[in-house]
């Protein structure tokens, strides 16, 4: 026998139908399960926001507060976009879903070829995923498979590099270099070396931009070739700029000297740039700044300005025909996701670009970029600052450690940063700036005043 519930009662109901009023304070915290957060800490003194718009969220008592996160490193045209909101709105009125196994929808195809004519010459197949994990996962699958159509089976070992971010999936984490992020989670993936860092104040503090010093340590590649065998190696995968690990720019000739060893040895390169695409080094890609070109991309985040999940692996033509053999009808790389190129992401992704030509975004890059190097490096000499790294539209203000409480300064710092209305990152010791590309000079000042007064305020 089947027992139907009552209808539910509408009357006074908000316009959202069932959903609660988004902008009302929930009854009970209890029952979600935040990511990356101090779930207890938080739910005994919530920070909700409820609106945002341009540079600015609105918190749940009506402040408002300057993003200068870009959200997670991701509104890189700042909030509610109208030809973003409206693209979206349009698309879930006309068709909300048809997955992308065996079938697709236009938009897909038109987004690829718009990411395509971004990215540097050669880098022009995409496969779409729905996060920076699973673009990176999807990558080092790609990597492990192209080798092994190739007739190379051997080549499955993955280098990744300390203090790297790559998300959270089992792949990205593996490759990843950030010890508590990997501690819970073992045993990772085997048959995986890191590289070294390059951060090192001894001789790169206060450095604008790319530090001179550096570029020797692309060569402990070399060292990792020698150990393993070159035969044995899939891949290399390094963000252009180390995001989450602290904001740290790739020495001069870094990155060419890796392309160069990749190269000779006949190992990939992946760049995840999920952080530093679409135009946070002010231009549509790190690689096109940098002048760099991988064998693959990992992108997302800014890719629909945070407004919808997208993310997408952007491969060169070597590697995706490398695929292309046998029976026509056979699938050629057997992985994908449900939401793979989902027709809301791509509208938003379209929308996304058009915004950011329409507005100008990239091509002010320099000039801003120049702007924000200026400002955040006036924090030198500020309280507990001992280093300053910038680069593009990114930023971190590194900070003196407390003895036996690493960190502690650095979230203090924060925590009272969005008490006097600027929204900053912590990264163990570094307040992590990446402001959406729209912000003014006059907003720069807002946020550099506000950490200088901060950081006069902890101990």
């Amino acid at each position: 026998m089947t027992v139907q519930s009552p209808a539910p009662d509408l009357a006074g109901a908000p316009d959202a139908g069932f959903a609660p009023d988004a902008r009302s304070a929930p009854n009970d915290l209890a029952p979600y399960w935040m990511p990356f957060s101090a779930n207890r800490a938080f739910k005994a003194d919530p920070r909700l926001f409820v609106a945002a718009d341009g540079m600015y969220y609105t918190t749940a008592d009506g402040r408002q507060v300057l993003d200068a996160m870009a959200g997670l490193w991701c509104v890189n045209a700042g909030h509610n976009q109208p030809r973003i909101v409206r693209a979206i709105q349009d698309q879930a009125a006309r068709m909300d879903y048809v997955s992308s196994f065996q079938m697709s929808h236009p938009a897909a195809f038109v987004l690829a070829e718009r990411i395509a004519n971004l990215a540097p010459a050669g880098l022009d197949r995409v496969f779409f995923t729905n996060s920076g994990s699973e673009a990176v996962d999807t990558a080092l699958k790609i990597a492990r498979a192209y080798h092994k159509v190739r007739g190379d089976a051997n080549r499955v070992k993955l280098i990744g590099r300390a203090k790297a971010y790559h998300g959270m999936g089992f792949g990205g984490l593996s490759v990843a270099g950030i010890p508590r992020h990997r501690r819970d989670f073992g045993p990772l993936l085997g048959d995986v070396d890191h590289l070294p860092h390059t951060h090192d104040l001894a001789h790169n503090a206060f450095s604008r931009g790319q530090p001179a010093w550096g570029a020797h340590l692309a060569d402990e590649l070399e060292n990792i070739v020698q150990i393993h065998d070159a035969s044995t190696i899939a891949a290399v995968i390094v963000e252009p700029v180390t995001g989450s690990g602290g904001v740290l720019p790739p020495p001069v000739g870094y990155l060419e000297r890796l392309r160069e060893i990749c190269t000779r040895h006949g190992i990939l390169l992946i760049f995840d740039e999920v952080i530093t695409g679409f135009g946070r080094l002010g231009a549509p890609f790190a690689s096109n700044a940098l002048g760099v070109t991988p064998d693959m991309i990992t992108c997302a985040k800014g890719m629909t300005n945070g407004a919808v999940p997208m993310g997408g692996v952007i491969a060169s033509t070597a590697v995706y025909d490398a695929f292309m053999t046998g029976p026509e009808a056979a699938v050629e790389l057997m992985h994908g996701y449900t939401y793979s190129g989902h027709p809301l992401a791509c509208a938003a992704g379209l929308a996304t670009i058009e915004t950011y030509e329409q507005e100008g975004l990239f091509d002010r890059g320099p000039e801003i970029c120049a702007a924000w190097e200026e400002a955040v490096h006036q924090l030198k000499g500020a309280p507990h600052v001992r280093d300053i790294r910038n680069i593009g539209l990114l930023a971190a203000i590194e900070l003196e450690s407390r003895d036996g409480a690493p960190g502690a300064r650095a979230g203090e710092t924060v925590n009272r940063c969005f008490d006097d209305g600027v929204l900053v990152r912590v990264a163990g010791d570094n307040l992590v700036l990446s402001p959406p590309l729209i912000i003014t000079p006059d907003q720069m000042g807002q946020v550099v005043d506000t950490i200088r007064t901060a950081l006069g305020e902890v101990a």
